[in-house]
């Protein structure tokens, strides 16, 4: 089919997606000749605005998995603010070693009714934003042979003439949020959780703040003053170390997936000829 230019979206507050994103959609673009853009959609305001895409633009979208799901937070703002206009479109979710439940097939099924038309998907495995013991050195040399492996196939299929098969995006169950689990295998109770800030080592430099997808810190007290997402953003930027979360549910939660899920999990890809995962 002919395509004009690649979009990659994403929605990356600790940096795992967007590296996955630009990977596939560089080596995309390498591949298929066009020109390139990147939006990043994890500051609030990125995400106010509505963009509109074309039946000869390529839209890779690629959000982490949280829970087993595309964020909920996310959700309103992708539903709204993309329209597709027949675009084909490559849904990627990128998880931390756990699982990646059924964000892959929400995200798929979000862009098919956003008006995109799904052409292949997967899921990338990156170390786990609450934890670097669980996915420790992921990606790793063996993930980034699959990710070119991936955008092969997708590219062998968006240069043929014609429009390529839609992926069926009901080809795979959504499911319920995962429940967190404490190190005893009880449900975790962390939603009112916040970051906290050692004022002893706290610059005020506002990287926390700035960093922060859903705009909640004060950038004057550096302290969360609204909806906290646990995406470990503020955490994980601070230059100084000063940011942190001592919630007992939420440490035993982190225990526990240091515990249980530091073995390999595998890549998954999919494309139209099967309804079966690819690792």
């Amino acid at each position: 089919m002919k395509l004009r230019r690649i979009t990659a979206l994403y929605f990356s507050p600790t940096g795992g997606t967007r590296r996955a994103a630009r990977f596939v959609a560089e080596d995309l673009t390498r591949r298929l000749s066009l020109e390139t853009r990147f939006i990043d959609l994890t500051g609030p305001e990125a995400r106010k605005e509505d963009r509109r895409f074309c039946a000869q633009e390529l839209v890779l979208a690629a959000v982490p998995v949280y829970a087993g799901r595309i964020p909920n937070k996310l959700l309103p703002d992708l539903e709204r603010g993309l329209a597709g206009g027949g675009a084909p479109a490559i849904p990627i979710c990128v998880f931390g070693n756990r699982s990646p439940g059924g964000a892959v097939w929400e995200l798929a099924r979000l862009l098919e009714r956003g008006g995109f038309r799904p052409v292949g998907a997967a899921a990338f495995v990156s170390h786990h934003a609450f934890s670097d013991l669980v996915g420790a050195g992921r990606p790793d040399e063996a993930d980034w042979a699959q990710m070119r492996e991936f955008s092969a196939r997708a590219a062998a299929r968006l240069s043929g003439d014609g429009l390529p098969p839609p992926l069926d995006t009901g080809g795979g169950e959504i499911g319920p949020y995962y429940v967190p689990l404490r190190q005893d295998g009880s449900p975790a109770q962390f939603l009112k959780a916040r970051p906290l800030t050692a004022r002893d080592l706290c610059a005020q430099c506002g990287a926390c703040a700035a960093a922060c997808p859903m705009g909640s810190i004060d950038p004057e007290t550096m302290e969360a003053a609204g909806v906290c997402i646990k995406c470990q953003a503020c955490v994980r930027r601070c230059p100084a170390g000063a940011k942190y979360f001592a919630d007992p549910d939420f440490l035993s939660h982190v225990a526990m997936l240091e515990q249980n899920c530091r073995g390999r999990a595998e890549n998954m890809t999919f494309f139209p000829e099967s309804s079966d995962a690819r690792t």
